[in-house]
């Protein structure tokens, strides 16, 4: 049995009660109306049969009438495709997803092999790679340290790879940003690391010309001192230390170029080629592939990306050392470097250097910097997240002058005995070496021992240069290519064709035009009734006091 439609009768009582409501819901409205003053507006009468080309204004008014009409159907209907397209999206989407479920882990594989591509450069994994690409391609290698903590910038696990690997390969201490640390230390340095490999004293240009881009001189350029900034210094060593050791061998050497992030692997490849030929940034691991640069015809550079540095290694290597995206990370884990970098300093210099009162701990530190600064959110509350990681970028980049002092007594890793010595040292000049490393010293200007912060190095950092050991956060580069591809899938599904695209602009032209003209039809209306009411009551007018006679003219508008 078919089932039958409610019935919309209703009792007397509630009809009636009904009616009763409305009543003085209207009374209500009436009043209200009346106490602000406003009355109903008048309804259109239309053009009077006395205006001239009534017929011709009327047909117009017609006709962008029915335009208008047209127009609200066809973006109705471009409308409707669009939310088709994006339903056959969603179910193309679910589809996959459920065919994904029925097919197991072979399907996941083959989808997955697209987004691993993409994902490859920007991986852990890719960048041991690399790596492992430059070490087994190159004849030399230049392992760079920072001058400020050579120490903690020397990777074991590397100069075990190189020294072990057996031929004729070489490993070189490229010791860099020498212009930040005192003279002092950076002699005692010296000293102490070419014990066990060859050491070049460098530094690098820090503003380089971009070969690509046309020269620019302005005013504010002409005011750089170049030889703080463009001009590099142990270049021309470390180039007659290559070409000779090339000479040696009779053959074009290839000379890989390796580090942790932001020691300046890029940027002394940029001074030798005298051009900038690598990418070179603040941020840490901008480089993610191997680059070959020729230098000139017996050496060949190849720029490499960062060695990842191991979880297992203490908190100040991991601030200092890790490839960390300060913009991607968690607040704990900058906090936590921040934290550990203060600990290895001593507290007076870092006062000193920052012109801050005395604190308790590191949130209190951050806190009065930042409000120095005026890294202020809403309300005047301190930015710490924000300062914390700026000040790790200054503590990586070429900011701020520290200087750790080497080991008292000279212990040399197990892998290196006295016999890998001296096959490292073996090839190379080391008595003009050192003199070129003395003129390098020389020639530079540095900072005084009281500017310079004391810091206690941590050691050697581990690093870890074979793929097979990294751990990977897969699930996070995963989700990040995954939604990339989806919303590259929408972009190309909902691109509109030039053609289109013009349909949609005179859409809007004539919407404008019709506009314009009901303005114009209603102008004219306006005056003409305006004009005939004015004759009708000239007669009366006369009669009128001189208070209403102040009332609006509408001849006015037509002198």
């Amino acid at each position: 049995a078919e089932l039958k439609k409610a019935s919309k009768r209703l009792t007397c009582h509630k009809r009636y009660k009904i009616q009763k409501k409305i009543r003085e819901h209207h009374r209500k409205v009436r009043k209200e109306a009346k106490k602000r003053g406003r009355k109903k507006p008048k309804k259109d009468p239309g053009v009077p049969s006395a205006a001239p080309f009534k017929e011709e204004l009327l047909r117009e008014a017609e006709q962008r009438k029915q335009r208008l009409e047209e127009l609200k159907q066809k973006q109705k209907l471009n409308r409707q495709k669009e939310h088709e397209k994006k339903r056959k999206l969603e179910a193309k989407k679910n589809a996959a997803q459920i065919m994904e479920k029925a097919e197991g882990k072979g399907s996941s594989g083959k989808s997955k092999a697209k987004t691993n591509k993409l994902l490859d450069k920007n991986s852990k994994k890719s960048f041991c790679r690399e790596l492992k690409k430059v070490i087994e391609a190159s004849d030399v290698v230049l392992e760079v340290l920072d001058a400020r903590d050579p120490m903690g910038c020397r990777c074991p696990q590397l100069e075990q790879a190189v020294t072990c690997s057996g031929g004729d390969k070489k490993l070189l201490l490229v010791l860099n940003k020498i212009d930040l640390v005192p003279k002092e230390n950076l002699e005692k340095w010296l000293n102490y690391l070419k014990k066990e490999f060859p050491t070049v004293a460098f530094k690098s240009a820090t503003l380089m010309k971009d070969k690509t881009m046309p020269e620019q001189f302005t005013k504010r350029r002409a005011r750089v001192d170049l030889s703080r900034t463009t001009e590099c210094f142990g270049s021309k060593c470390l180039l007659k230390l290559l070409q000779e050791h090339g000479k040696a061998q009779n053959k074009a050497i290839q000379v890989g170029v390796v580090g942790f992030p932001n020691v300046g692997k890029s940027s002394i490849i940029n001074s030798l080629k005298g051009v900038r030929a690598c990418n070179v940034g603040l941020a840490r691991g901008v480089t993610k592939s191997m680059q070959i640069v020729h230098i000139d015809k017996q050496t060949k550079m190849l720029d490499s990306p960062s060695i990842i540095a191991d979880p297992s290694n203490s908190a100040l290597a991991l601030a200092l050392r890790s490839i960390i995206d300060t913009e991607e990370s968690g607040s704990a884990d900058v906090l936590e470097g921040v934290d550990a970098i203060l600990n290895h300093c001593s507290k007076q210099q870092v006062m000193m250097h920052y012109s801050i009162p005395d604190f308790r701990n590191t949130e209190e530190f951050l806190t009065l910097l930042a409000q120095k600064r005026g890294m202020l959110k809403k309300g005047g509350v301190p930015d710490v997240e924000n300062i914390a990681k700026l000040l790790l970028c200054d503590w990586t980049g070429a900011k701020i002058s520290y200087h750790s002092q080497p080991p008292g007594s000279q212990r040399p890793p197990p892998y290196l005995t006295e016999d890998k010595i001296a096959e490292m040292q073996e090839c190379f000049n080391l008595k003009n070496l050192e003199e070129e490393n003395n003129n390098t010293v020389q020639a530079l200007k540095y900072p005084s021992p009281a500017s310079s912060i004391i810091f206690q190095s941590a050691g050697m950092a581990n690093g870890t240069i074979e793929e097979n050991k990294v751990i990977e956060v897969a699930s996070e580069w995963e989700n990040l290519e995954t939604s990339k591809e989806g919303k590259e899938e929408e972009e190309e599904d909902f691109t509109e064709s030039d053609d289109d695209q013009d349909d949609v602009e005179e859409e809007e032209k004539d919407v404008k035009e019709v506009n314009q003209a009901l303005a114009l039809v209603s102008l004219t209306r306006h005056f003409l009734f305006s004009e005939s009411e004015h004759s009708n009551s000239l007669s009366f007018s006369l009669d009128k006091t001189a208070d209403e006679d102040d009332a609006y003219d509408f001849n006015t508008d037509y002198v």
